[in-house]
């Protein structure tokens, strides 16, 4: 596949995603009808039996299913579960071994009671003493599967409404607790009804184009076999370039593919953040946002957790990746056919100066 995106042309950028990318209808409806039945098992069934009274207030998907962004073939995703009885991001951290343990004890039960079209893996289970969890929902006749983590979480946000804006104490409480702790970004699940939703509602010519990028990034990793910048990045800036630069619901695929390239090739001036969420006029989150968008670069805030600069900490890696974007830009799937190259989208590299967040 790898050299039949690289030899593709412009014109045909948007048939390869329709083919190669976009997951099979079926698939997807069978993996939301097992899912349904996994939160449904995690919600009432699940901690019936527990020596301690155990509540699960909500099961929500997240990553790339969540977000209507997987691939075809093989795409991850999560089942972020809520407990009530986790009462602060603390409590968590402490009690995340347990619980994720509980659940693994109890989904082995689920798994052999075989209620699935699909079939249904839990990976882990060899490791009784590993603090992760995750299975696989897998179709071979289609081959193509999902690989879900499961993670449990503090539920600080609560009933989350599509247009929800958080309490500004709530991320101030984030910030304390991160920046005591030494452990900026370790509680971005708490956030995943944000993050979903900052996705999920995008026009669908925009979640194909993160598709194409998500494809191109999963292939210079297989190429270069090193630690690359997190994908969520990739997508993040994939979400930038499309705002600042068009905005339409109907764009030239190939302009948006070129313009993400050009960015990542420009990764050392990256200084990107959104305001959907979190903002300036609350004092707390306002200087830390300052601190934020004040670190070396690249910079690329979550827009649900301004902790967890998704982009930093592996200048190595940006460097590998930017060197692969620049050979691509060279390739047909982004130059006209007489080979010139296709125009970009006018993007700058870094968000707006936050005048408001100096004036503080």
């Amino acid at each position: 596949m790898a050299q039949r995106l690289s030899c593709t042309r412009t014109t045909e950028l948007d048939k390869f995603i329709e083919d190669q990318l976009v997951p099979d209808t079926r698939f997807r409806a069978e993996v939301t009808a097992a899912i349904d039945v996994v939160c449904a098992f995690l919600r009432e069934r699940c901690f019936r039996g527990a020596d301690h009274k155990v509540k699960v207030s909500k099961v929500v998907k997240g990553g790339s299913f969540g977000k209507g962004i997987e691939l075809k073939g093989r795409s991850d995703a999560n089942l972020v579960v809520f407990f009530s009885n986790l009462t602060s991001f603390e409590d968590q951290l402490k009690r995340k071994r347990e619980f994720t343990q509980e659940i693994k004890k109890h989904l082995c039960t689920l798994q052999q009671e075989k209620k699935f079209q699909l079939q249904f893996e839990i990976q882990d289970e060899q490791w009784p003493n590993s603090q992760g969890l995750n299975f696989k929902l897998r179709s071979p006749e289609l081959q193509q599967e999902v690989e879900f983590d499961v993670l449990p979480a503090y539920d600080i946000l609560g009933d989350v409404e599509i247009n929800h804006r958080p309490d500004p104490e709530i991320y101030g409480r984030l910030i304390r607790v991160c920046t005591s702790l030494g452990l900026e970004g370790e509680f971005s699940i708490c956030f995943t009804e944000l993050q979903r939703n900052f996705l999920k509602d995008r026009p669908p010519r925009l979640k194909n184009l993160i598709r194409l990028v998500k494809h191109w990034y999963q292939l210079c990793k297989e190429k270069l076999r090193e630690p690359l910048p997190p994908q969520y990045a990739l997508e993040l800036l994939t979400v930038y370039a499309w705002e600042h630069g068009s905005r339409a619901l109907d764009f030239n695929t190939a302009r948006g593919f070129r313009t993400v390239l050009e960015l990542v090739t420009n990764y050392s001036h990256l200084r990107i953040y959104w305001r959907v969420y979190y903002d300036l006029p609350d004092r707390e989150v306002s200087k830390y946002l300052l601190r934020q968008l004040g670190k070396d670069r690249p910079v690329i805030l979550d827009p649900t957790d301004p902790t967890r600069n998704v982009a930093g900490g592996n200048p190595l890696g940006w460097w590998l990746l930017a060197g692969e974007a620049k050979a691509w830009l060279e390739y047909p799937c982004v130059r006209n056919c007489e080979k010139s190259p296709v125009r970009s989208w006018p993007v700058l590299a870094e968000a707006e100066e936050p005048q408001e967040c100096i004036l503080l």
